[in-house]
């Protein structure tokens, strides 16, 4: 009996200091609350705790609602003011909710536009292995290459060869990497366990082909500014003899960029493009596992503007690169600009001490290094 007063009293009293505070309330009996924001509408994006004071949603959109099972409330954002509301749970708990703007991932890019032309502190060379070398030939010989790059140009290869690797691996972001983290062992191991791989893994495979059939290319892991971070991005880069620069290729999203005039763009053009807010056009069939089509806002302004703060290649563009090989050494080259967190060691030298392999890192502010077309 004393337990069923209780909870009118405890409502009462959730209510009576809500109203204290002149804050908005509404209420709900699920802990789920569906999100529309400047993106769309998602349903359950967002988990009521009563115990987070406040529980902070962080947003870049200008108007967000919230949607209960009950109730909803619509928040203006304004930048530099957070505005909070109650969510009232099953009549008793109270949720204390705070929206505060946070700056757009093309805001903070734009922040990182400052590089240092005058760095000549000293980097390694980038190299590539020739196609000549047996397992490129293996390869090649393997799965065709030539076919599936067809007779036409060569970006039109490049392109083909994407669309391959798009193609035959799905995407996996949650799974392990094999052993053997070369094309063939990706490949074969993804078929025989039918499973996909992640965006490194994808990259490292087309670019061993593209290595394969004579192209310059290296995979760039493409970092968010924050040192520890739960997503970053690896695509390719591959240089065109034709057009005289590198292009961008993703085979996790089958995507290319290209600029208001349809000509194919690389990293470092679409990354100052962004920051330049300048046209940039996604290739209409970009898409994730055939399922989820990708948009230029999306793709580019939201998620790659996150990934493109910090760039890092490794030097030495080859065949079974990180396999894990006792008495390895692994080198890395990474383009940061001057708003970078992690400016300090210029070289960094770690030994994974179980596997046998030495990583070393460089850190370069001169986009130039980083850029240098292959001789």
């Amino acid at each position: 009996m004393i337990k069923h007063l209780l909870a009118p009293v405890l409502s009462l009293l959730a209510l009576t200091s809500m109203a204290q505070q002149k804050l908005p309330v509404i209420k709900a009996s699920d802990k789920m609350v569906g999100i529309r924001n400047d993106q769309g509408f998602k349903a359950k994006a967002w988990s009521i705790s009563p115990e987070q004071k406040p529980d902070v949603y962080k947003t870049t959109s200008k108007k967000v609602t919230f949607y209960t099972n009950l109730d909803s409330i619509t928040i203006k954002v304004k930048p530099g003011k957070a505005q909070d509301f109650y969510i009232l749970l099953n009549g008793k708990d109270s949720a204390l909710t705070r929206v505060a703007y946070d700056t757009s991932y093309l805001d903070k890019l734009k922040l990182a536009k400052q590089y240092n032309a005058k760095d000549q502190r000293t980097v390694p060379t980038f190299t590539y292995q020739d196609a000549t070398t047996p397992e490129l030939v293996k390869l090649r010989e393997t799965y065709n290459l030539d076919s599936i790059a067809g007779e036409g140009s060569e970006v039109s290869q490049m392109i083909n060869l994407m669309h391959w690797v798009h193609r035959i691996i799905r995407h996996d972001g949650n799974s392990d990497n094999p052993e053997s983290k070369n094309a063939a062992g990706i490949i074969t191991i993804c078929q025989q366990e039918k499973r996909g791989v992640n965006c490194r893994m994808m990259a490292t495979v087309l670019n061993e082909c593209y290595l394969a059939m004579g192209f310059k290319s290296r995979y760039i892991t493409c970092m968010p500014k924050e040192l520890v971070f739960n997503d970053c991005h690896v695509i390719n880069m591959v240089y065109s003899t034709e057009l005289k620069k590198w292009l961008w290729m993703d085979p996790t999203f089958d995507a290319y960029v290209m600029d208001e005039k349809g000509i194919l763009l690389g990293v470092e053009e679409v990354r100052q493009r962004l920051i330049d807010s300048r046209t940039l056009i996604l290739n209409p069939d970009a898409n994730w596992n055939f399922e989820d089509s990708q948009t230029r806002e999306y793709y580019l302004e939201i998620y790659m503007a996150k990934n493109l703060y910090r760039l890092e290649c490794p030097i030495y563009s080859k065949y079974d690169n990180e396999t894990e090989v006792k008495g390895k050494e692994i080198e890395y080259i990474q383009l940061l600009p001057l708003d970078g967190l992690n400016q300090s060691p210029q070289k960094q030298k770690q030994t994974n001490q179980e596997a046998g392999v030495t990583y070393t890192s460089y850190i370069t502010n001169n986009p130039a290094f980083f850029w240098t077309k292959p001789e």
